[in-house]
């Protein structure tokens, strides 16, 4: 895809399927787990380093990249039920503060 706001927008919702299947338990406890407590991750960090250079403000444009690192690296590295978690979660919360607070028009 050319463009990477399109492809952005497709990674999150593939993130917010597997959150979902986690939610709902639509596959095996196993599967749900992977999905929701790290696949989802690792998706949303990927779709907060694609929105990054999209954002106004260059400040913000680090800050999403660190919440990206950590939302991609939490998700792959920290283990389930670990008192790491939280800063998982605490990125996904900085890296949507930033989406909403940062971006430009998409005017073009």
């Amino acid at each position: 895809m050319r463009n990477p706001q399109q492809t952005q927008g497709i990674i999150s919702i593939i993130a917010l399927f597997c959150l979902v299947a986690g939610w709902f338990n639509i596959f095996s406890p196993e599967i749900n787990n992977l999905l929701s407590r790290k696949i989802f991750y690792a998706l949303i960090g990927i779709s907060f380093f694609l929105q990054a250079p999209f954002l106004k403000n260059k400040n913000f444009v680090y800050g999403m990249y660190a919440a990206a690192a950590v939302c991609v690296l939490g998700g792959l590295l920290i283990p389930v039920g670990s008192r790491m978690e939280s800063i998982k979660t605490l990125a996904v919360f900085v890296g949507l503060i930033l989406t909403f607070s940062g971006r430009k028009g998409y005017r073009q």
